[in-house]
């Protein structure tokens, strides 16, 4: 029989941090604790030990395990802990998972399944998931989520658990954990989590002698054992748990320690050698067994820790009643039991029991049985889905045939890579490298995934480094076959921003198919060169792109290749866009088409995204991008939901919407920069420029240009935006004209020099108003301008006619000047900010030419930037009236924006302004000029800040203000 103690012996303080863990998770302050020792040493008993004080407390319990049969199944032990939800009979609400709840198809199939061709960004969008679940899990009661074997556990899931444990703290939730004491990924992560004081190590020691004796003895019924038994127990396990009552077993039925007047007595000395020692209790065990119930062990012991009967069964040839007989009798439940996980399914009662078993079989025939183990696995699992794939690979390995190893491992590594497990993918893949030594056309399969995998991965370098091994099997593939492995280093390269490295491999792959090639071997090709190309700097470039993806969607639609055809026609609908809106809504229908047809569910999302995009420039409309970020919530498509949100923000900011669409880029901010999601924090932190420059907070503004060039936002394709619609604006709303000509002009010279897909620059917009009101564009220029088809755009249109008008009003046309004012705030409409502004401009030179209703037009956008707190340009509309003969009601509002102390101070809401304007280092004549004032008047408002301020001198009190 086996001995176990009823209570937990020497781990006092250990089983004190945990209970005060267990503690703070259920009052919100979550926390991960991690057990580490070696094998045998009590992980699982102190483990025990805290789920049993959780289920007392209410606690949630999940529990998962790090598969030693296949360590690199990806998320095996965080699916086998989040099942159990499903199990639970006190089920919680799901739905508020939201977006999330589909990205957890990949852990929980009865949620749905994983949306098809995802890209969930990183690992880390899957960490938030279920980071969000537990916490779900554990509201109101506190959640502990257990993770034995994490030395087993795949690289995914170790990315998981370290998201977690950096964002666990204001959470209900206690990840404990359990990792042997040896060099592994999941080790070195507990000891970094310690070092950041993100968790706790319990580091488990062997215990000292009186408690091993103390654990003996609690083993035996509370009966002390004799010194010579407790020496020889020392001597064998050296204090460790699991040794200790395992040689108490082997002693007490190998009849070395036996009952005796009422207590306990050795009969006879064991040898000090642990291994032997440990191996001859269990081979004492299979001594006791029949010869098929140890044939059943040792076909056990070759599948792993956990076996399925099903698989024992065709090996052995045993009929079910008899394998469950030799299961069940007393020795052999010693050391295997029922999985309480999986029907069907046992598993040894420890690690070392198996290790023990193994060494008890020699080499030959444990490789004739992991051949037969592999065959059976091919017949009871057709296609070897899920794990048995990389079992059945190393079971073949073991078995000599290293061929159909790494052909197994290979297939193994591009399933992981299709379920987005890239770190598994690149080991397995690179164990099938390793072995498909004499198997030419396999080796390259497994070379072109893991070039995939490599990148997915985030190791770029290395997957550029493996050019160096194309000459190593290049000698024994075609030159197509080549050639596609060159493309594929191509789309790694642009992956990795290195445009140059990607059109060297391209040109490579050109020679190699030669000017023969087929059409459907250049598609792949020129979808990868077309991405290359955008990126390179210079003004033909854009048509030099679009006549690649254009040949790459018509051989693509004929093949068919329709992921290449979807983002071939997106790609093109992005570069119509500033030749033809109309041309490019109709290549973004297509993808969308091709999409459906072929049941690519993310693609059609994308087309979605940027068909909302064409609708919103093209009228305003915005019905089609919220379309689209409800249909990426419903799926999961987190990255795409962010995608539609940055065009929504766009236009929050373009309607004047300053509010919403500053709590909206705060939002996703918070969520891209935490997840890690590059493209779209850069996106968003170029709005948060354009926000602030609409707003005329030029000190926050260039803050967020700081913070934009800080995550690599400084690449040629976000100039014109920064300058055009975030500076141009600043400077307008600070009533500097001059500036905002030069940051347009700023922003169409980068066009220039180098094109982009973005088109609000001001090109057809705001470059038209104040070239007119300068005298630089007149009639003929106009009218040439706005033939292009992109000058169809909505926003720009706004500003073409206020252009418009004020050529029609120089040149004496009245009506026509009136009537483009009209259609100026008919096309306006939506955007209240820029309306006002327009009216602002165009008064001006209407008050100056005599033509229109220039006092109505300067009195509403006074309201409007009085009541916005843009005092500068508000101020120039009273100024403009006052010069008509018009009495202009003073405005004293504002006082709530002075901050309190200089409002004690008595500092005026007028001083305010001319103190805010001294942050910018101006002049008395500058801001006399911004304020519309006399300059006597602001040398006495400089004279009384100087004064309630207590500065010494006028430099003095410019850096006060700057520091205000």
């Amino acid at each position: 029989m086996g001995y176990r103690s009823p209570v937990i012996v020497g781990r006092d303080d250990e089983l004190r941090t945990v209970q005060e863990a267990l503690t703070a998770a259920r009052g919100g302050r979550g926390g991960a604790v991690f057990l580490v020792g070696e094998s045998g040493i009590g992980k699982s008993r102190l483990a025990a030990a805290a789920a049993d004080l959780g289920f007392a407390a209410d606690m949630r319990l999940l529990r998962g395990r790090g598969s030693a049969i296949s360590p690199m199944d990806p998320y095996r032990s965080l699916t086998e802990a989040l099942l159990s939800l499903a199990r639970d009979g006190d089920p919680i609400d799901v739905a508020a998972l939201g977006s999330y709840r589909p990205v957890l198809a990949r852990l929980i199939p009865d949620w749905g399944d994983a949306p098809a061709g995802q890209d969930t960004g990183s690992l880390v969008i899957l960490a938030e998931a279920v980071l969000r679940l537990t916490s779900l899990a554990g509201q109101g009661r506190g959640c502990l989520l257990i993770l034995d074997d994490m030395q087993d556990t795949d690289a995914e899931t170790l990315a998981v658990i370290e998201y977690m444990i950096d964002n666990i703290d204001r959470q209900p939730v206690l990840l404990l954990g359990m990792i042997r004491d040896e060099p592994c990924p999941a080790l070195r992560l507990a000891r970094s989590a310690a070092q950041r004081g993100s968790g706790v190590v319990i580091e488990l020691d062997r215990l000292a002698p009186p408690d091993m004796r103390r654990l003996a003895a609690s083993c035996l019924g509370d009966q002390d054992i004799p010194q010579p038994a407790a020496d020889m127990l020392w001597a064998g396990s050296g204090g460790n748990p699991f040794l200790v009552k395992e040689m108490l077993t082997s002693m007490v039925d190998g009849r070395l320690l036996v009952r005796a007047d009422g207590g306990w007595q050795v009969t006879e000395r064991l040898g000090p050698d642990l291994p032997a020692t440990f191996v001859r209790g269990v081979a004492w065990r299979l001594e006791q067994l029949e010869p098929e119930a140890r044939q059943v062990l040792s076909v056990a012991a070759v599948l792993g820790r956990g076996f399925p009967l099903s698989v024992v069964q065709m090996v052995t040839g045993l009929n079910y009643p008899d394998l469950m007989g030799h299961l069940h009798s007393d020795l052999a439940a010693q050391l295997v039991g029922p999985d309480d996980e999986r029907p069907d399914w046992y598993c040894f009662q420890h690690a070392l029991i198996v290790d023990a078993l193994l060494k008890l079989i020699s080499p030959a025939q444990r490789a004739g049985l992991a051949q037969q183990v592999a065959d059976a696995l091919d017949t009871a699992y057709p296609g070897l889905p899920g794990e048995w794939c990389e079992v059945s690979a190393q079971l073949r390995l073991d078995a000599g045939a290293q061929a159909a190893a790494g052909r197994l491992f290979a297939e193994a590594g591009r399933r992981a890579l299709a379920q987005g497990a890239a770190n598994s993918a690149v080991l397995l893949l690179g164990k099938a490298w390793d072995l498909l030594v004499h198997d030419v056309s396999a080796r390259a399969d497994a070379l072109e995934a893991q070039l995939y995998a490599l990148a997915e991965a985030g190791l770029v370098d290395r997957a550029l480094a493996a050019s160096t091994v194309l000459d190593e099997v290049g000698a024994g593939l075609d030159r197509r076959r080549r050639a596609q492995l060159r493309t594929r280093l191509a789309w790694v390269a642009n992956l990795a921003g290195r445009i140059s490295e990607g059109l060297s491999q391209v040109e490579a792959a050109r020679v190699l198919l030669g000017p023969d090639a087929t059409a459907e071997d250049i598609a792949p090709l020129d979808v990868v060169a077309a991405h290359l190309e955008l990126d390179v700097p210079g003004p033909g470039q854009l048509q030099k792109v679009e006549v690649m993806a254009r040949r790459a969607a018509t051989v693509a639609e004929e093949v068919p290749l329709p992921i290449v055809a979807c983002q071939a026609w997106q790609l093109i609908g992005a570069l119509a866009r500033g030749r033809d809106p109309d041309e490019a809504t109709a290549c973004l229908e297509r993808s969308r088409g091709i999409a459906v047809e072929h049941d690519l569910p993310i693609w059609e999302i994308h087309a979605l995204v940027r068909l909302g995009l064409d609708d919103a420039l093209r009228d305003g409309s915005t019905e089609r991008l919220y379309q689209a970020r409800h249909q990426a919530t419903q799926i999961g498509a987190v990255t795409a939901r962010y995608q539609a949100e940055v065009n929504i923000a766009l236009q929050m900011i373009l309607r004047g919407e300053f509010d919403a669409a500053g709590t909206l880029i705060e939002r996703v901010l918070a969520d891209t920069t935490r997840l890690k999601l590059l493209e779209t924090t850069q996106y968003m932190l170029v709005l948060r420029v354009v926000l602030n420059g609409h707003r005329g907070r030029r000190k926050d503004m260039d803050s967020s240009i700081a913070e934009l060039h800080r995550w690599n936002g400084d690449v040629v394709q976000f100039v014109p935006r920064v300058h055009g619609l975030g500076r141009a604006f600043c400077a307008l709303i600070e009533e500097d004209q001059e500036t905002a000509r030069k940051e347009v002009a700023a922003a169409l010279h980068a066009e220039d020099m180098s094109p982009t897909t973005f088109h609000l620059a001001g090109r057809y917009g705001l470059n038209l108003l104040l070239g007119a009101i300068e005298g630089d564009v007149d009639r003929a220029t106009y009218q040439e301008i706005t033939a292009a088809p992109a000058a169809r755009l909505r926003w720009d249109r706004q500003f073409a006619h206020f252009a418009r008008a004020v050529i029609a009003g120089r040149e004496g046309d009245r009506a026509e000047a009136s009537a483009a004012v009209d259609d100026a705030l008919r096309a306006g409409s939506l955007f209240e900010m820029s309306r006002f502004l327009g009216l602002r401009l165009v008064g001006e030179a209407a008050l100056t030419e005599g033509w229109g209703e220039p006092v109505e037009w300067l009195r509403t956008a006074e309201e409007y930037f009085h009541k916005a707190g843009m005092a500068a340009v508000a101020g120039a509309c009273r100024a403009l009236l006052r010069r008509t003969g018009h009495r202009v009601a003073q405005r004293r509002t504002g006082i709530e924006r002075i901050p309190q102390p200089l409002r004690s101070a008595g500092v005026t809401v007028r001083e305010y302004e001319v103190l805010r304007l001294l942050a910018e280092r101006l002049g008395n004549r500058e801001i006399a000029d911004r304020l519309h004032l006399s300059l006597r008047t602001v040398e006495k408002h400089v004279s009384s800040l100087i004064f309630k301020t207590g500065m010494p001198n006028r430099i003095a009190l410019s850096k006060f203000a700057a520091d205000t």
